[in-house]
């Protein structure tokens, strides 16, 4: 596992996963406690593709789209009442946009409004209950310990 800061954005870490690199991007922090408390349903948009030819990566064309995607969310839906980024992993075939939200409901209303014109992602989302954030503190802890080896 490779950890590297990257400017006032978090951390940029490298894991491999059947001997393909991981990357993981990520704000090296939990929030305060009001706005975990507020957003409880751990929240994974998940892109399967093919890395077989880059080395787990995606291809540059399929990692535009995944980069349009990612901003399409950040840009209309991302605001502390409603959706929480909390991290990112690309490799071995599969891309994860890591969320926290307040309401499954809501947030794939917001989610098709703001995607209604661009293509059909090959995509798969799904919710979890985690209250306590253990998914994003479980990454934490994992990055934490690399750092200190």
């Amino acid at each position: 596992m490779t950890v590297n800061a990257e400017e006032e954005k978090g951390i940029i870490g490298r894991v491999y996963e059947d001997g393909s690199p991981v990357i993981y991007k990520f704000v090296n922090e939990l929030p305060d406690k009001s706005l975990m408390a507020k957003l409880t349903w751990l929240t994974v948009i998940s892109w399967k593709y093919d890395g077989s030819s880059n080395n787990g990566m995606p291809l540059e064309d399929e990692n535009q789209r995944m980069i349009t995607l990612e901003d399409a969310i950040e840009d209309h839906i991302e605001t502390d009442d409603v959706l929480r980024h909390v991290y990112s992993r690309t490799g071995n075939g599969l891309k994860e946009l890591v969320y926290y939200t307040h309401d499954q409901d809501h947030f794939l209303a917001l989610f098709n409004s703001a995607l209604r014109d661009h293509p059909r992602y090959p995509i798969e989302i799904n919710f979890y209950r985690d209250e306590e954030w253990e998914d994003f503190k479980r990454l934490l802890n994992d990055f934490s310990n690399a750092a200190n080896k």
